[in-house]
C-alpha cells in the first residue's frame, strides 16, 4: 500500500474544473431547453429572444462550471495536503 501524502494544487483544479465545463454544458443544455419551453409559453416573447436567452444560459452555466470547478478543486486539493499532514494520507494500491 502507498500512502498519497501530497496532491498537486493546481492539478486536481484543472481537472475539477473540466469536469465542471462538463457539467456546465450538460445543465446549460438543460436549462436552455426548459428557458426556450416557457418563453414559447409566454405571449408575444420573440423567437430570437428565446434562442438568445437559451444562448446565454449555456455560456453562463460553461462559464460559471469552469471557474467554481477550478475554485472547488483548488479548495478541496488544499485541505487534502492540511488534512493529510495532520492524520496521514489515504492508502492506494498501486497495481
Amino acid at each position: 500500500m502507498t500512502v498519497l501524502k501530497h496532491v498537486g494544487v493546481m492539478s486536481v483544479a484543472k481537472i475539477t474544473a473540466l469536469f465542471g465545463l462538463i457539467f456546465g454544458i450538460i445543465y446549460g443544455l438543460l436549462f436552455a431547453s426548459f428557458a426556450a419551453v416557457f418563453a414559447n409559453a409566454i405571449p408575444g416573447m420573440s423567437g430570437l429572444f428565446a434562442g438568445g436567452l437559451g444562448a446565454a444560459t449555456i455560456i453562463v452555466f460553461i462559464i460559471a462550471g469552469l471557474i467554481g470547478g477550478f475554485i472547488y478543486g483548488a479548495v478541496m486539493a488544499f485541505l487534502y495536503n492540511v488534512f493529510a499532514g495532520w492524520v496521514g494520507g489515504v492508502q492506494i494500491d498501486l497495481v
